[in-house]
């Protein structure tokens, strides 16, 4: 079974290929350049959103552009029209490695590709190893993704899980796109909640009842043994040293996770040390910009004159500073690392912060464009067709470990990832657990064991000399006609800079999970159609052999950048 870790450390290795320079990429400024010399004007207006996609049926090419659609009010000509005079611009440009073209609909251009084109896609594949999609390390923005922050007053529930995944897969795909990231995780260690923690501890301690508002849960009774003189210690300093305790386990069960690697544990409290804190300084730079008034003995935040709804409080009448101000002195201290991403993955209970925070970030002289507050949904756990709730203060929840241990770490992370962050889930445990072709992480492993043990057959002598042969061969066009299977599976491969691009743009780790599936349904088809080892005449073999290792390859790095692990054997 391949090892996660390595996986991770593949997914930056090498020296990343400038998507600008894969196949597809190359193919789409072939058309931009055709459309600037049928119209430049119009091609430099639509340049943005001219577009090159597959289309879903094959009888509509291999890529289809709207280019023309876009052109013809510049060119003064019928949108058909102007597909026809770009298709024969490619063609003329493009050569051999166009087989045809065709106009469909008001004029859609759908291009035809050559089994040559094909061919010298997947010798660039090849040749470029791990780095093929992705960008120079180092190469973009300094990011910095904040994720998990869970309250550490309760062990880590599927909620955090969730949030969990994502955000290490969000920043896996930002890392091979280029961009310096770091992690950090917000531990929230200071307030009331904390008081209110050490008091449940307490009283369990000296055998009393549990504060009404307090929390429950078989936790509590354990801190209280573990923690030495709990019935004695003052309540602030008990909860203390329970979040010591809690955040101890959170960090085992986020390793068990497959989320390793925070750069930054940053503390509540420490923003409130010092004299002046740092939450001192960050109100002193609001009030000195005229962004804060003082009503009714409360400090507030004019949070309106920056899109806000209502202005905030950030201190109040008797002098305690919000939650608010806390996060407000938190963002002003990521502004002062040098960040030029702040990236924030929130749970659902945040949706109505976005606007305060945004403003505040303005306020303080901040681009609020370069802070993104990504809101994930809820997740329900179907077991038996009945929901699981989770409360930690009513102690009935169901923990990241509990998740684990009942379907392991690769369909977890697979069912938490595989649908957008935007959209509440509903994880099926049942099909989870199930070793067939309906659990799409087990189809997609089992697809990538499979390739293994078919090259494992063939040894790994004859694997070499395959792939070098494909790669030499890319080149010429050498080789029989392409089955569909295949030519649809190298378009799979050679989509999958494309996928990463989007994913990146969009925060959307579900696509690369929507690839991966997708490439196992199209390697599936291909081995069905296409027979590999045994292949008549050799570099028919060969070709075959190549082009499995290259699936083999993709698939493994999508499942990396999921935290998926890739088994060799199943």
């Amino acid at each position: 079974m391949t090892d996660p870790s390595a996986a991770d450390q593949t997914a930056t290795a090498g020296s990343a290929v400038s998507p600008a320079e894969t196949p597809v990429a190359r193919l789409r400024q072939e058309v931009l350049a055709a459309a600037h010399r049928i119209a430049p004007s119009g091609e430099q207006q639509g340049r943005s959103t001219i577009t090159l996609e597959r289309p879903k049926r094959a009888e509509f090419g291999d890529y289809s552009s709207n280019a023309a659609l876009l052109l013809a009010p510049a060119a003064g000509a019928p949108p058909r029209e102007i597909a026809e005079r770009l298709g024969d611009e490619l063609a003329s440009t493009l050569g051999a490695r166009l087989e045809r073209y065709e106009v469909a609909g008001p004029g859609f251009l759908n291009l035809f590709l050559s089994d040559a084109w094909c061919r010298a896609g997947l010798a660039v594949l090849l040749a470029e190893g791990e780095s093929f999609g992705g960008r120079p390390p180092g190469s973009g923005e300094r990011v910095l993704v904040e994720f998990v922050s869970a309250n550490p007053t309760g062990p880590m529930h599927v909620g955090h899980a969730r949030n969990a995944a994502y955000g290490d897969s969000l920043a896996r795909m930002l890392t091979l796109s280029g961009d310096r990231v770091e992690r950090e995780f917000y531990v929230n260690d200071a307030g009331s909640q904390i008081r209110k923690f050490g008091e449940s501890i307490q009283a369990v301690a000296r055998g009393e009842q549990v504060p009404e508002d307090g929390y429950q849960g078989d936790y509590i009774p354990e801190l209280a043994r573990t923690l030495t003189d709990a019935a004695a210690l003052e309540p602030a300093e008990l909860g203390t040293a329970a979040v010591a305790v809690m955040l101890g386990r959170m960090k085992e069960s986020l390793s068990a996770f497959r989320v390793e690697g925070f750069d930054h544990w940053q503390y509540e409290s420490a923003l409130h040390e010092g004299s002046p804190s740092l939450v001192d300084r960050t109100l002193a730079v609001l009030e000195s910009q005229g962004h804060s008034y003082r009503k009714d003995g409360a400090l507030w935040l004019r949070s309106t004159d920056f899109g806000d709804d209502k202005d905030r409080v950030l201190v109040r009448s008797n002098g305690e500073h919000t939650y608010f101000a806390s996060d407000i002195a938190y963002h002003q201290d990521k502004r002062e690392r040098g960040f030029e991403r702040q990236i924030n993955v929130w749970g659902a209970d945040h949706h109505g912060y976005v606007l305060r925070m945004k403003a505040a970030y303005e306020a303080l002289g901040g681009n609020p464009d370069e802070l993104e507050l990504l809101i994930m949904q809820l997740v329900h756990l179907i077991r038996s067709g009945e929901r699981a709730q989770m409360s930690k203060r009513a102690g009935e929840f169901v923990t990241l470990d509990d998740l684990v241990q009942e379907i392991g770490v690769d369909a977890a992370r697979w069912y938490l990832l595989a649908r957008s962050h935007e959209t509440t889930l509903d994880l099926d445990l049942d099909l989870a657990r199930e070793q067939s072709n309906e659990n799409p992480v087990y189809y997609v492993q089992y697809a990538h064991a499979r390739i293994a043990s078919m090259l494992d057959r063939a040894g790994a002598g004859r694997v070499a000399s395959a792939v070098e042969a494909a790669g030499s061969a890319g080149s010429e066009g050498a080789g029989a006609p392409l089955h569909d299977s295949e030519r649809a599976l190298v378009l799979l491969l050679l989509g999958f800079p494309g996928e990463l691009d989007e994913a990146v743009a969009r925060r959307a780790p579900h696509r690369i999970a929507a690839h991966a599936l997708e490439l196992a349904q199209g390697f599936t088809a291909f081995y069905r159609d296409c027979k590999v080892l045994g292949a008549e005449p050799e570099d028919l073999e060969s070709w075959r052999i190549a082009l499995s290792v290259a699936t083999m390859a993709t698939i493994a790095r999508c499942l990396g950048l999921l935290g998926v692990s890739a088994p060799e054997r199943m």
